[in-house]
């Protein structure tokens, strides 16, 4: 989104990064250029105080509510691995079964089949 005029900062890297400005998350001298923006520019302006007001009522509605510890060190840890440049997968990355267990499941000859798949003995 851009509001069309020419600004020191691009409406999209405003945009970008309206909650981390929200959240005061960066340095003082970014936020600083985020506010002379919004000073200048009337629909990141608007966007900035919709997001502001979604903020406080998801704060009046659930800021009572305990965060579990494993939950936060989750989002913490993605954060962190975020910020440093590495990519996050959608989904939770299951971790691998140690390669003994997975030998003691499947037995010396691999895993069993089923009954009704196990080949006919000749005789």
């Amino acid at each position: 989104m851009s509001c069309g005029d020419p600004h020191e900062t691009d409406c999209s890297e405003v945009l970008d990064h309206l909650y981390e400005f929200l959240d005061r998350e960066m340095p003082d001298g970014e936020c600083t250029k985020f506010e002379v923006h919004f000073e200048e520019c009337s629909p990141c302006l608007e966007k900035y105080g919709l997001e502001q007001a979604v903020k406080k009522l998801v704060k009046r509605c659930c800021g009572s509510d305990d965060v579990p510890t494993d939950l936060r060190a989750k989002v913490m840890g993605r954060i962190d691995l975020i910020r440093a440049g590495h990519l996050v997968p959608e989904q939770d990355v299951v971790a691998p079964q140690a390669p003994e267990a997975s030998a003691a499941q499947a037995g010396p000859a691999g895993p069993a089949a089923p009954a009704s798949q196990t080949p006919a003995t000749q005789e």
